[in-house]
């Protein structure tokens, strides 16, 4: 089995092996759905561009926005397995369905779609994507998901991965990706950010 070299938090103490802090998973749709509305996840950090953005998600996450899935999103649930497959053979990568929680903030979460061990024993993660669009450079809210997931996990680097379509026909024979390095300084703004939209939500819930 290899070993897992226990990485720093912000606060400069050992993470604790991210399968102990498994929340649920996503194959448990009515459980996954529960606890991700209990904190904040990649997908709500995503969207946390700055200050002005923290009522907007708090608010969403008391209140919900009505979003149920459109056929892009529909797509990028059905593309996202075959993506995976691909990810495992190049790079090694496993899919995974775990929301995790951080270490020592149950209310930070995220669920990754691809994790592994590297040799060097630090932990990778994968996110897949599907878009119309050709990318210049990695969206940043794509780049905020990504680094939310390595805090919440204690990883070293993310595989970022992408499929462009047209007309939800993939464009090219392989999907795009590049690898996204673990940025202390964004985590560090990220988390500051979170907080405050969890400040928001628990005085909403308490009115």
């Amino acid at each position: 089995m290899v070993h897992v070299q226990p990485m720093l938090s912000l606060w400069d103490e050992p993470i604790p092996d991210h399968r102990d802090r498994i929340v649920a998973h996503s194959a448990d749709r009515v459980a996954w759905l529960r606890a991700r509305s209990r904190g904040i996840t990649a997908t709500d950090v995503a969207r946390l561009s700055g200050a002005a953005s923290v009522q907007a998600v708090a608010l969403d996450k008391v209140y919900g926005n009505g979003f149920g899935g459109n056929a892009y999103t529909d797509h990028g649930r059905a593309r996202e397995p075959e993506i995976a497959r691909w990810v495992k053979a190049r790079y090694g990568i496993e899919s995974s369905d775990a929301l995790f929680h951080a270490a020592g903030m149950a209310e930070h979460l995220a669920t990754p779609d691809g994790l592994a061990v590297a040799a060097s024993g630090n932990l990778e993660l994968a996110e897949i994507k599907t878009t119309k669009s050709r990318w210049r450079s990695i969206p940043r809210s794509y780049l905020r998901q990504v680094w939310w997931q390595q805090y919440v996990l204690g990883a070293e680097r993310t595989l970022l991965v992408w499929e462009q379509h047209d007309d939800f026909v993939p464009v090219n024979a392989e999907p795009e990706c590049r690898w996204i390095d673990r940025d202390e300084n964004e985590i560090y703004l990220l988390v500051q950010l979170a907080n405050r939209v969890l400040e928001v939500v628990s005085r909403e819930r308490v009115r």
